[in-house]
């Protein structure tokens, strides 16, 4: 279902955040309490149905990592599958030597000290002895799967349950959202409990959740309600925008075709801590021209009936002063309009040099898991009948569509300064002049032509790459997923985008850039386009902490302005808005601000645009914990 189509998240998105909430909250007494430390992680992945490695966990908390929020933990449960049942009894009956449904002792401790994450004997026998229900020596691997699925799921549902029957606290993390387990998950926890005739170990016990004492004692300590406390220093904003079919308000100038044009293309990656990078460009313009400025997705679709899948990802262009500094930089515009997949602006720039930064907010280009449903691979490469490695048909398609968006300049051919970002992007490592100068000098091997990379050599080089590993695929996917495609091929994870800039009279000039301080240029020409377009409201009760709502065409991004001397955190709540998502992925949530700081919060986009949309918002100041 496209995010068009969708009319609100689906009921599975929903149930899989109040899970995570629902867990989190088992551990901790608020969700805007961080993880600080590894065994608090362990806790509450444990109780949301997660039973991660130790080399798993190593990777979610690498040796200097100090805390991790509640937006991390779910990140994590999105990338961690369930326990299931059947995953578990496929591992077990490779233990099972023959096949009698029974692993031994000396059958486990085989597998377990000896495959994968190495286990010691004494961790052997601590896990037989539990596994070992019957006490007769042998291990009943389906009984074992059923019990440690069950178990799962009665943890899932007794947090569930604590956050519901805690209403004090549900309104504290949900605000007025209203949930109930599913009651598929209660019938199916309920059968598994009434199958295991064990005690089953209940969810760890947390100091604040043994009774409600402790939320009675704060609810005592001012002689104030905690809900007049909130609406003291909140803030509410509601806006209801119109279906954005309708024509842009920048209308195409008409003598567009005689006007000078210059095009180049890029594409917005999604990293694996959830940010969005991309090329940036720098545009000369050698006189005081008429100037008319486009960004939009790129179409890389065989079919024309079957458009792209990104192309209802937002895009936005801002155009910063090349000053003598990246200091000196300032915000002259940016593409407010929208035409149909075009985000466009209209208007006069003076001679001289600029920086294009291409934007996206987040909405629409959000994570997703690059493992195929099936957990299968598409074929990369096969054997022909003469003995020889060849690329298949559904990876020379691929591989010609990454070559149409490291393309920059669309001419049909790779220069060196073209391969090398996308070397940067797939391997961290640059083609040197020398290494292209082999290229040139074997052009047996891979089509050249005026010493740039023709769309053949470009698939003649891959396919010498796999021919080198003997077929072996491996480092084919590290170059695909690092493109953003998935297990099937499919490209879930960028969106390729195309930049126009025409101008009458003079012929303007774009050159791909590769700046470090990209992200913070980016970054001050965002606060910049929301601040100046809209005036400041300052947070009941609160002289220094300010929000800046800006109200686009197509966008609304909000901006939280901490002028205190400490940090602060805001609770964001999303509750009331209809037909909107968010670039955070969930309606409520918290942003911590740093002293003397401006922070994005924010940026909302119609789930279908052909509607009606209606952004409230609740801001509220929450205590230091």
């Amino acid at each position: 279902m496209s995010f068009q189509d969708s009319p609100r998240p689906s009921d599975e998105e929903e149930a899989f955040y109040v899970q995570c909430r629902a867990a989190y909250l088992a551990v901790f007494r608020s969700s805007l309490t961080n993880i600080s430390s590894k065994q608090q992680l362990i806790r509450a992945l444990q109780l949301a149905g997660r039973n991660p490695s130790q080399a798993t966990l190593n990777k979610y908390w690498p040796p200097r990592t100090s805390k991790l929020n509640f937006d991390d933990f779910c990140e994590i449960l999105k990338s961690e599958k369930k326990i299931e049942e059947t995953e578990l009894m496929r591992a077990f009956k490779k233990m099972d030597v023959n096949g009698d449904g029974y692993i031994s002792h000396s059958e486990l401790e085989k597998a377990l000290t000896t495959r994968g994450e190495k286990m010691t004997a004494e961790e052997v026998n601590a896990i037989f002895s539990l596994a070992d229900i019957n006490k007769d020596g042998k291990l009943d691997y389906a009984e074992f799967c059923r019990l440690l699925v069950s178990t799962v799921e009665q943890c899932q549902m007794a947090v569930l349950e604590r956050l519901e029957a805690n209403a004090k606290l549900k309104r504290q993390n949900f605000g007025s959202q209203s949930y109930s387990p599913p009651k598929s998950s209660v019938s199916s926890a309920s059968a598994a409990t009434a199958q295991v005739a064990v005690t089953l170990p209940q969810p760890p016990e947390t100091p604040w959740a043994e009774s409600d004492t402790a939320l009675k004692k704060d609810s005592r300590s001012s002689s104030r309600p905690s809900s007049a406390r909130s609406r003291r220093s909140s803030l509410s904003n509601q806006i209801t925008m119109t279906s954005s079919t309708k024509t842009s308000k920048i209308q195409e100038p008409s003598a567009l075709q005689e006007w000078h044009h210059s095009n180049v293309k890029g594409c917005f990656f999604l990293e694996d801590d959830g940010s969005i990078s991309s090329l940036q460009y720098q545009l000369h313009v050698p006189q005081r021209a008429n100037v008319y400025v486009t960004i939009q997705p790129l179409s890389l679709s065989h079919r024309p009936d079957k458009p792209s899948s990104w192309m209802t990802v937002d895009t936005a262009l801002f155009v910063m002063s090349a000053g003598e500094t990246k200091e000196d930089s300032s915000l002259v515009c940016f593409t407010e309009s929208k035409d149909k997949e075009k985000y466009v602006w209209k208007g006069e720039l003076s001679a001289g040099t600029y920086y294009l930064l291409p934007f996206t907010s987040g909405c629409k280009l959000k994570k997703k898991s690059k493992k195929s449903p099936s957990n299968k691979s598409v074929e990369l490469v096969y054997w022909t009948d003469t003995e020889e490695l060849d690329l298949t048909r559904e990876l020379r398609e691929v591989l010609s569509d990454i070559f149409e968006v490291i393309d920059i300049d669309g001419n049909g051919l790779l220069s060196l300064e073209e391969y090398n970002f996308f070397e940067l992007r797939t391997s961290g490592e640059k083609c040197d002049k020398d290494a292209w100068a082999v290229c040139k000098g074997r052009a047996e091997n891979f089509d050249m032509r005026k010493n740039q990379l023709t769309r053949q050599g470009f698939l003649e080089l891959n396919l010498m790459e796999a021919t080198e590993k003997h077929g072996d695929p491996a480092d084919l996917w590290v170059t695909l997923e690092a493109m953003g495609y998935n297990r099937m091929l499919e490209l879930v994870e960028a969106c390729p985008f195309q930049i126009d800039v025409h101008s009458e009279g003079t012929q303007p000039s774009i050159q791909p850039l590769s700046m470090d301080s990209g992200p913070k240029l980016l970054s001050q020409a965002l606060q910049k386009s929301i601040t100046a377009r809209t005036g400041a409201k300052a947070l009941r009760g609160q002289d220094n902490i300010f929000i800046y709502t800006y109200r686009g065409e197509h966008r609304i991004s909000s901006l939280i302005a901490n002028k205190t001397s400490q940090k602060v955190t805001v609770h964001v709540n999303n509750d009331q808005s209809r037909n909107c998502c968010s670039s955070r992925g969930m309606n409520v949530f918290a942003v911590e601000v740093p002293a003397r700081t401006k922070m994005v919060c924010q940026h909302i986009l119609p789930i279908n645009e052909r509607q009606d949309w209606t952004y409230n918002c609740v801001e509220t100041i929450l205590p230091c914990t």
